[in-house]
């Protein structure tokens, strides 16, 4: 066996005794988060902690979702059905939204040519370097005074705009300077030749752009997705400034309402928790292969 062979299988057996312990240390918070969901209230904060249940039951969800008996004893939360539809129609618009107007920015900067195209973009990734808080404020302000909605005037004056609604939800994340980034990354691998013979065969620019390179950028556009979703799912503060009525309330803001209103129902709060987290691991599980790819091949490894 070559000295090679054995430097490598020690340096898998360093990375495993590294990992390994690493991955059950962040893995074994969400394993009891999960475990208490399915545990009795009294059995909750038992020592030992119980990985696994004893007495499973399922009341935490149904308390959680107001679904029969348990629900009615637990005093569940009747908006939590809502608050997760809400979740899901804003991180999926946003998401969508994302994926239109990024790629279609990084296109422009990746294949076309204009002058002062590098400086406009490094101005561009300029704004990644501000914090978010910075324009929670102008942010409010300009859709607070959008005109001819929310019983605004033409001058944007007289009513909230799209304050607390969908549309303040969702616009103000439609374009994000780091998928641009990223989906831009990687269409400069794509060769300009594949551009130009589509070009020859009489395609238009749009038609470029929507039949040939983005299919080729599905791996930058699953992770975009992904990155995109997750953000958008939890968001907490923007939510929380912007949303004055109960209809609109998106599952972060309803889970810390409800962490309020039932501080001592704990398995209702774990199964919340749980219900919460499970639709950025089912994102996540479906794009994970392209994910990957698309992180890998588009500079931002690590």
């Amino acid at each position: 066996m070559t000295a090679t062979i054995w430097r490598r299988r020690v340096w898998l057996g360093f990375c495993y005794v590294v990992l390994v312990p690493g991955a059950i240390l962040f893995l074994a918070p969400f394993a009891w988060l999960v475990s208490a969901s399915f545990q009795h209230v009294g059995d909750i904060f038992s020592w030992p902690p119980q990985w696994i249940p004893k007495n499973p039951t399922l009341d935490g969800y149904k308390g959680f979702f107001g679904i029969g008996k348990a629900g009615e004893l637990a005093q569940g939360s009747e908006g939590a059905w809502r608050w997760f539809l809400n979740s899901a129609f804003v991180a999926g618009s946003v998401t969508t939204l994302q994926l239109f107007f990024n790629s279609l920015a990084a296109y422009t900067f990746a294949k076309r040519r204009f002058p002062g195209r590098n400086l406009i973009f490094l101005v561009f990734l300029a704004t990644m370097m501000v914090p978010p808080q910075v324009t929670l404020i102008p942010n409010y302000l300009v859709l607070k005074h959008v005109p001819f909605f929310g019983g605004n005037d033409v001058m944007g004056q007289g009513g909230h705009g799209f304050l607390d609604s969908y549309w303040g939800l969702i616009l103000p994340g439609a374009v994000s300077a780091f998928g641009i980034f990223l989906l831009r990354q990687y269409m400069m691998s794509i060769p300009d030749e594949l551009l130009d013979a589509a070009r020859i065969d009489g395609a238009g620019e749009f038609r470029v752009f929507w039949k040939v390179v983005l299919p080729l950028c599905a791996p930058a556009l699953a992770a975009t997705a992904i990155f995109t979703f997750t953000y958008a799912w939890e968001d907490f503060l923007w939510p929380l400034i912007v949303v004055s009525s109960s209809d609109h309330y998106t599952a972060p803001l309803g889970l810390a309402l409800f962490v309020v209103k039932n501080r001592t129902s704990w398995n209702l709060l774990m199964a919340g928790s749980v219900v919460a987290t499970l639709p950025m691991v089912v994102v996540f599980l479906i794009f994970q292969r392209r994910f990957i790819q698309g992180i890998s091949m588009s500079g931002l490894k690590g």
